[in-house]
């Protein structure tokens, strides 16, 4: 039995599933946004360009039926208060699992702390907004041909809610002078619901469960204008085990950058892309990420490989 089987049986027998539900990323920095609403842009850390655009698409497992697939759709403006930064921003998010998936559409806001937000501070961000679940019961593999629950397709609207706390700070002096260094904890997800789809034909529900995410990096600057930035995504959710990404990325001065990783989770990381602006005379930055995924995994079934595409436009506004 593969997992869809697997989760489908879950599902109709109406035993609580605890798992990540909340979609992962290779190039989560990418999409900081929406794993911590506080969160700061690469761009504006390492270009002070202010406004930010972006687009992702990432495909799950190749190889299996019904993988998981995601896109989203983010933008944020970062303005300077005196004394006070605000940020502003939403995304749109669509996954889909087999029968199962999600479509979201969030505001996010958040406040900076600081007397120079270019340099330090400490953001407090929120995120709200409303998301569609869905399983399309037509799909599911039961056990009775004709069974009531496979013929009527069923969704149901929640609001959402998350919280994120991000600190950085720029050094003055010693051997990381003038490098930067941030950090994070949210729960992009805050509200754990049951998710109990019922009518006439049938009943069978899933639950939503809360996620912990923890940030930590530095870029490292060189003279040459490239960068290193070495970070670490920390997930937790209840009843799975804590999974910790370790990456590496380096920016070369020709705005090409490399990039690696491992996960405690049995995953290898590969990233690429390029940053197009100041090499064509542009004031502004348009960036092409790839990113890549293997499982290496030597006990239970195999995950697969995964593809990741960012693209991202910024400009300082």
């Amino acid at each position: 039995m593969n997992r869809l089987y697997l989760l489908v049986a879950l599902l109709l027998f109406c035993h609580a599933l605890s798992a990540q539900q909340i979609p992962l990323f290779t190039q989560y920095r990418q999409n900081v946004g929406l794993l911590n609403p506080a969160a700061l842009n690469s761009d504006f850390h390492t270009s002070e360009q202010n406004l930010s655009f972006g687009i992702s698409y990432r495909t799950q497992w190749i190889g299996f039926d019904a993988h998981p697939v995601t896109q989203t759709i983010r933008g944020e403006y970062v303005m300077d208060a005196g004394g006070v930064g605000l940020m502003f921003g939403g995304y749109l998010i669509n996954d889909q699992t087999g029968p199962t998936g999600f479509t979201g559409a969030y505001g996010r806001i958040a406040g900076i702390i600081s007397d120079d937000i270019e340099y330090s501070g400490l953001s407090i961000g929120l995120t709200a907004g409303v998301v569609q679940y869905r399983v399309n019961s037509s799909e599911l593999f039961v056990r009775d041909p004709g069974d009531i629950v496979s013929m009527e397709d069923q969704s149901k609207i929640f609001p959402d809610v998350g919280l994120g706390v991000y600190y950085y700070r720029t050094f003055e002096t010693g051997f990381l002078a003038d490098d930067l260094f941030y950090s994070g904890i949210s729960v992009p997800q805050v509200f754990g619901l049951n998710l109990d789809f019922k009518d006439e034909n049938g009943d069978f529900s899933t639950q939503r469960i809360q996620h912990f995410y923890g940030l930590l990096g530095l870029y490292h600057y060189f003279d040459n204008d490239g960068y290193l930035e070495p970070s670490v995504w920390i997930k937790y959710a209840p009843n799975v085990p804590i999974s910790v990404d370790f990456n590496l990325r380096y920016q070369f001065p020709s705005n090409m950058w490399l990039g690696t990783g491992l996960s405690t989770a049995g995953t290898f990381h590969l990233e690429t892309g390029f940053n197009l602006g100041e090499n064509l005379g542009w004031d502004n930055t348009f960036r092409i990420g790839y990113g890549f995924d293997y499982s290496y995994n030597t006990f239970g079934p195999a995950a697969g490989s995964s593809h990741e595409i960012n693209l991202a436009f910024s400009l300082n506004k």
